[in-house]
């Protein structure tokens, strides 16, 4: 692909990429394109991100201050205290349920979840917070910072009481943090919250050319080196491509996000009936993307930095791209798309930072650490709401 900073060359003039770092990836690409030629750039994706061997987050990739790359909530603690009142309203809105369940998809660490719970939200004794994480690594470091229950306890049905009444298993008050792989199945209503995760989904990739639609697929030149080829496109994927992005020019790139689509189909289907899916991502239209050179919406980064083209150091570089709000929208329509800065005020983040302010003004001469985190809210909300970053994101909801 032409994307992140990797030269050009190779056949046909697309980029050919080698190199020690992520070998082992590479590698168990070459064999599969020598088996059953061109790969496409979903399955790329996959094996780069997700290969339980050599995939980025298999091998210690991660977000955060010493990580790869920083998300909202490595910012600081504010985005979790947000997400907590946010939380609050949604059991309210619902009538305090007991238990009330959420689901963070794409949790890593379980940093947001550190934050949501410091916070102490009035849903706490009720609340079973479920971090799913795919990353075997990622997931083994819940245990680091959370209590865990099991997931046959936390997310066992209700029972009925002495008195009759149904109540949750287990007994005693919340909040209980489970830990999972996959998405739980447990009966509605459901919170599903996903930062951070849809950019991170395979996704096919598509070139209009002068006659038509291409699939950008990896293939090998005659050094075997990795290349990209194009391949005509398949009449499903042409006749999807000219839906999302008709005034494609020549030359442009777009992605086609089905892992996408079909994770929120079933994130729906957990959250139904009654319950909210909430994503927050950097996202456009396909046709905004066609638009842009690819580079700018495909991105691959490694130690904070932007990385190279998405067919070099393949499992030692993230690779995301831009969530495709309207390829989500053909799924369901979204209840509400705001900027991250809208939705962060929507739910209090002014106050919050208005209360910080006072406190450093109260405290501030004594330098302690109540003092130092109250400073630290004024700094934060300006990183989550800059418009030039994290405060362009879209957060995208939908109410089942």
């Amino acid at each position: 692909m032409a994307g992140g900073d990797g030269g050009d060359g190779g056949d046909g003039g697309h980029g050919g990429h080698g190199g020690a770092a992520g070998a082992g990836a590479a590698a168990a690409l070459e064999a599969r394109i020598r088996r059953r030629g061109p790969v496409p750039f979903d399955e790329v994706v996959e094996l780069a991100l997700y290969d339980a061997v050599h995939g980025f987050y298999a091998t210690g990739g991660a977000a955060g201050r010493r990580g790869d790359f920083v998300t909202s909530p490595e910012v600081g603690p504010l985005f979790g205290v947000v997400v907590a009142r946010f939380l609050d309203e949604e059991w309210l809105r619902l009538g305090r349920p007991d238990p009330f369940v959420v689901a963070e998809a794409g949790a890593g660490a379980g940093t947001l979840a550190v934050a949501v719970l410091a916070a102490e939200p009035a849903c706490a004794a009720a609340l079973r917070y479920v971090l799913v994480e795919r990353s075997a690594p990622l997931r083994a470091r819940h245990a680091e910072h959370l209590r865990l229950t099991p997931p046959a306890v936390a997310l066992a049905p209700t029972v009925p009481g002495e008195d009759g009444e149904p109540r949750p298993v287990p007994d005693d008050p919340g909040p209980h943090v489970v830990s999972l792989g996959s998405l739980p199945s447990v009966d509605g209503p459901v919170l599903v919250i996903a930062n951070e995760l849809l950019d991170n989904l395979a996704f096919r990739v598509l070139e209009r050319s002068a006659d038509g639609w291409a699939e950008v697929r990896a293939g090998l030149d005659r050094t075997g080196r990795l290349v990209e080829v194009l391949v005509a496109a398949g009449e499903d994927l042409v006749r999807r491509a000219t839906g999302l992005a008709p005034g494609a020019p020549p030359g442009a790139r777009i992605p086609i996000q089905d892992a996408a689509a079909g994770w929120l189909r079933a994130a729906l289907d957990l959250a139904s009936p009654g319950g909210t899916v909430v994503v927050a991502d950097y996202a456009a239209t396909t046709a905004e993307l066609a638009e842009r050179p690819s580079p700018e919406w495909l991105r691959t980064y490694a130690g904070h930095a932007r990385g190279g083209h998405p067919l070099e150091r393949l499992g030692a570089q993230d690779i995301t791209a831009d969530v495709c709000v309207d390829q989500l929208a053909r799924v369901r329509p979204p209840s509400e798309d705001v900027a991250q800065a809208d939705w962060l005020r929507a739910h209090g983040i002014d106050a919050l930072v208005a209360e910080g302010r006072r406190t450093w003004a109260e405290r501030a001469h004594l330098g302690d650490l109540v003092a130092v985190r109250a400073r630290s809210r004024i700094s934060e909300a300006e990183a989550l709401t800059d418009p030039a970053g994290l405060g362009a994101f879209r957060v995208v909801t939908w109410r089942p």
